[in-house]
């Protein structure tokens, strides 16, 4: 019976002159590069939006009972 073994932090394969060649990621880790490079994206595309003062969206959103007084 094999027990898995926690991977913690990147892992690197090399090639025969110590190189690094490729890298092993847990689930987790993988899952957390994917969700914080599609955070990246999102925040490049929206770079040349209007911007709303916070000010305004804490108003409004007590005005729809969103947030408390």
């Amino acid at each position: 019976m094999r027990y898995p073994v926690p991977i913690t932090g990147p892992r690197y394969i090399t090639d025969s002159k110590g190189r690094r060649t490729a890298v092993v990621l847990s689930i987790r880790e993988y899952n957390q590069l994917l969700e914080d490079s599609h955070d990246r994206a999102l925040m490049a595309e929206s770079r040349g939006d209007e911007r709303i003062p916070w000010e305004d969206v804490k108003r409004e959103l007590k005005e729809r009972g969103l947030l408390p007084d």
